[in-house]
């Protein structure tokens, strides 16, 4: 990496996010971490409580309450205005925007005065239809010109952005994972963390295990898979079925969980589900590119997935016809997690690549760099589309994060 870009990474960055909890708090934990490492001045603006403040308080970063609600409404326009307020007092050279929410209150706050990165994890129009579909798809096309770079996590989620109407200065990062915090799992591993849950949960240390992890929303589809599971007990006898995460569908989905189904509710460490699992799914009707999946292949088990956002950019080469179904279909999935199931060999080999892929491709480290040097292009004004590893060409090598401190 040339010096003068060295010399162009900012001082300092404030993050605007909500939610503070699930898959977008972990990957802005990871970006604090790695940007306190490289000797930046990092601020996280949040709403309390959650997960977020108090990893990225633990990492180095200055914690701002930001109080928002998870969702637009009423209280948007103070929202705005109090996020415009902190931003302009912490007074940062650049500002990342983390979900819809954060994106909706930061580009009305700022509308471009200040260096400003969008990052969505998945498109706000997509959990939508009708009129509310198109309403903020609307807003998105419009509120484009108010970031300096659109950040999308796969392909697949700015593909879908350009579908509908964006025009954007686009970058692709893809997420990472924290090999050093999910390591492959052999079989000594798993048999441990088998015998700790069977302790704490009661599940059976020699049962078929699938596991979901994540947040109990439509969104992640735990209702497609709880239709499916039945007849994945049927072919599989004996199997369980844990999901792990908590949300506002955990009633609805506990009201309708069989006996073989464990809602095993909210964990602070998703590793030794992993570790104990057979098989990871995760049944998405929309994503950008889901960190579970990438979590679960960095201990070296296979994951089915639905054929949404980014699941085709997570898995390895070769896997689609065995771990991708198409969303919102309980047939094909219960199909996918059966053939697993059934045929060890297979799983064996799945998951060996998988954890090889996400160590290849997927390392967190990887990711921050690739933020890093998106800033310092961002601030440098220099052209080009893309700062980070592109798609189907496979990654650009991209430096660590080190390399981007300052002396």
């Amino acid at each position: 990496m040339p010096c003068d870009l060295r010399r162009r990474v900012p001082e300092s960055v404030v993050h605007l996010v909500q939610p503070v909890d699930g898959g977008v708090a972990r990957v802005v934990i990871d970006l604090v971490r790695a940007q306190t490492r490289a000797g930046m001045r990092v601020v996280i603006a949040c709403p309390p409580g959650g997960e977020l403040p108090r990893a990225a308080a633990a990492a180095g970063a200055e914690v701002r309450v930001w109080l928002a609600e998870r969702g637009p409404g009423p209280n948007l326009p103070w929202e705005a205005a109090y996020a415009g307020r902190l931003l302009r007092r912490a007074g940062p050279e650049v500002v990342h925007l983390h979900s819809s929410k954060a994106g909706l209150a930061g580009r009305l706050a700022l509308r471009g005065r200040m260096p400003t990165v969008f990052q969505p994890h998945a498109w706000s129009f997509e959990a939508l239809t009708g009129p509310a579909a198109r309403l903020a798809a609307a807003w998105e096309r419009r509120a484009a010109r108010w970031a300096g770079r659109v950040l999308c996590v796969s392909e697949a989620e700015r593909a879908r952005g350009e579908a509908a109407g964006l025009s954007a200065r686009w970058s692709v990062i893809p997420n990472g994972v924290d090999l050093e915090r999910y390591p492959e799992a052999d079989g000594v591993a798993r048999r441990g963390a088998r015998a700790a849950l069977a302790t704490v949960h009661g599940l059976p240390q020699r049962a078929p295990l699938v596991v979901c992890v994540g947040r109990l929303t439509r969104q992640k589809g735990q209702d497609v898979l709880l239709r499916a599971w039945p007849r994945v007990a049927a072919r599989v006898p004996g199997a369980r079925l844990a999901l792990v995460g908590d949300g506002p569908e955990r009633p609805g989905l506990g009201a309708v969980a069989g006996p073989d189904v464990l809602l095993a509710g909210h964990t602070e460490d998703a590793g030794p589900w992993y570790a104990a699992a057979d098989a990871v799914v995760l049944p998405s009707r929309w994503e950008g590119m889901a960190l579970a999946p990438l979590e679960a292949m960095a201990v070296g088990r296979p994951v089915v997935l639905t054929d949404v956002g980014g699941a085709r950019e997570t898995l390895p080469e070769g896997q689609a016809p065995h771990c991708l179904v198409p969303p919102g279909d309980p047939d094909a999935l219960a199909d996918a997690l059966a053939a697993l199931l059934l045929d060890p060999a297979r799983r064996a080999a799945l998951g060996r690549a998988a954890a090889a892929h996400a160590r290849r491709s997927h390392d967190v480290r990887r990711t921050a760099a690739a933020c890093l040097g998106l800033y310092a292009e961002m601030l440098a004004g220099r052209g080009g589309e893309e700062a980070g590893p592109r798609r189907p060409g496979g990654p650009e090598p991209v430096p660590d994060a080190r390399e981007f401190s300052r002396p």
